[in-house]
């Protein structure tokens, strides 16, 4: 057996389950989206998605991305719904212009700016945002030169995915 086709993971006793990893990060309670129904999350994520177009249709882009990023729809059994608001962020990056961007990300919380981070690197990862790849590499470049490079490593190493 080659070494490449071992899950050295499965041997490790401490490791988390994906599940197990929302479980504990919410057990303090509360009603977060999280712990709602896939259903309930991507109607969340419906109504999100007309407040930021109005707010883009008004030229209101920081306040569009301010809404777009906060309360990412996490966990399991949300695709849908992560897949709908990664592209209301990217429809709000693609409509800023350059010479806006770092006033935006300098007005956005540590928080939002990770989120906005993940975002970023969720655009490159997809194919079919090819024609944004030049937008999201400015993006990457103002946010980092602004939240520093402690924003790639805690999204990075950040278990919870958009």
């Amino acid at each position: 057996m080659s070494f490449r086709s071992i899950d050295i993971d499965a041997f490790d006793e401490e490791r988390l389950s994906e599940k197990e990893i929302f479980e504990f990060s919410h057990s303090g309670g509360g009603e977060g989206i999280e712990q709602q129904s896939p259903e309930a999350v991507f109607a969340s994520v419906q109504v999100k998605e007309v407040e930021a177009r109005s707010l883009l249709q008004k030229g209101n882009a920081a306040n569009a991305l301010t809404i777009a990023i906060d309360n990412p729809p996490y966990g399991l059994d949300r695709d849908n719904a992560k897949e709908l608001n990664a592209k209301i962020v990217m429809d709000v990056l693609n409509s800023v212009k350059t010479t806006d961007i770092p006033l935006i990300v300098k007005s956005l919380s540590s928080e939002q700016q990770d989120t906005l981070m993940k975002y970023i690197y969720r655009g490159m990862a997809t194919p079919e945002s090819s024609s944004s790849s030049a937008i999201l590499l400015n993006w990457h470049e103002k946010l980092t030169e602004i939240a520093g490079v402690g924003c790639i490593v805690r999204v990075i190493t950040d278990r919870k995915t958009v």
